[in-house]
């Protein structure tokens, strides 16, 4: 017990001498706070195996530990990816997410806000362990015009400062659900360029899923159930992402118009109206299970239309650089490591630059 005081102290002690000099404000404080009481009351993996008195629960947790531990391998020895101790230790939440995030946009144009962090540079969102203070955060940007997303989001990568815990609600993920989350992840502790948030999240968002799809075919085979279900979801998502993407261009074409900004506004629900009654409508031409069938009646706004642009922007870049240039994801993921992280070109620019693609890429 006195070695674990010992080292809780020291981690409180380094964690406090980060904040004060590299990081801004109360909020950074209050968060990393929060997310240090989850580190110190962290568990190792392993001792989920201990025996409960509940042979289901039982062998769900036994389950789970193997399906971390060997994504964990596959992540760090196929595809070379900085893992380090990260998911070796579990937290237990009574929720089914980790943080509330907050995002931002304008009302008349996808304007993405952005806040500036110290290290990491300026990125579309903010975190909130406490819902409370996201739904503080969202008050005072709608006052200011702004239109407001806050989702919640299952993890987070520390980029390497600290070990990142896995949560007892994942153990209810689908395996590919897992492997994407484990993979995105440990990409951000491995790849991160400064201020370019939006670069950082398409690559990982690409990798994830492939880096996903990968692990299934490696484990479980295309024969398999769980190879079936990962390509029935990932279908679906398409499916949505084609409409969303359809939606993103028809709102583009409004607001770049020069239109007087309260017509904007007027037709700009117009559309998402008439959107969302054409979704319901083809819905079951679209999508194979209801996953997305909320999506109808949904309030979306621009924050929220945001994110799919950040995410998964329509044009697909990191998709095509990969199949253009020949490489196996870990030969991708290898070249992505070798670029300066801190100063250079905009990071689509850099990576294109960095894999030889970029005067290719100017000239399609």
């Amino acid at each position: 017990m006195r070695r674990k005081a010992v080292w809780v102290l020291a981690l409180v002690v380094l964690f406090m001498a980060i904040a004060g000099v590299l990081l801004s404000g109360c909020y950074s404080i209050r968060q990393g706070t929060t997310y240090l009481g989850y580190l110190c009351r962290a568990r190792p993996l392993e001792s989920l195996l201990v025996p409960t008195g509940d042979p289901e629960q039982d062998e769900l947790n036994r389950i789970f530990v193997e399906k971390v531990n060997d994504i964990r391998r596959f992540a760090q020895y196929e595809l070379g990816l900085n893992v380090g101790r990260n998911y070796t230790r579990y937290v237990s939440l009574d929720r089914d997410f980790l943080a509330a995030v907050v995002s931002a946009s304008a009302k008349d144009s996808f304007t993405t806000h952005l806040w500036r962090y110290p290290i990491v540079g300026a990125l579309p969102y903010r975190g909130y362990f406490n819902p409370e203070g996201a739904r503080r955060q969202r008050e005072r940007l709608e006052a200011r015009g702004l239109d407001v997303w806050v989702r919640g989001v299952g993890a987070f990568s520390t980029l390497g400062w600290f070990r990142d815990p896995v949560f007892t609600f994942m153990r209810d993920y689908r395996v590919d659900r897992l492997a994407d989350l484990i993979i995105h992840e440990s990409l951000h502790a491995t790849v991160w360029l400064r201020g370019q948030g939006h670069f950082n999240e398409e690559l990982a968002q690409f990798v994830g899923v492939e880096g996903a799809r990968l692990y299934i075919i490696s484990r479980f085979g295309e024969d398999s159930d769980e190879y079936r279900a990962m390509v029935a979801a990932n279908k679906d998502s398409r499916a949505f992402l084609e409409f969303i993407w359809e939606l993103i261009a028809e709102l583009e074409v409004l607001y770049d118009s020069g239109a007087p900004r309260d017509v904007i506004l007027y037709e700009r629900q117009l559309i998402k109206a008439a959107a969302q009654e054409r979704f319901a409508a083809e819905y079951d031409e679209r999508f194979i299970s209801d996953n997305f069938r909320g999506f109808s009646t949904l309030p979306i706004n621009n924050a929220y239309l945001d994110l799919f642009r950040i995410y998964s922007p329509a044009d697909g870049f990191i998709e095509d650089l990969f199949e253009r240039s020949g490489l196996s994801l870990y030969e991708f993921i290898a070249v992505a490591r070798s670029m300066p992280t801190r100063r250079g070109p905009p990071g689509r620019e850099r990576f294109a630059r960095a894999l030889g693609l970029w005067n290719m890429e100017t000239q399609r």
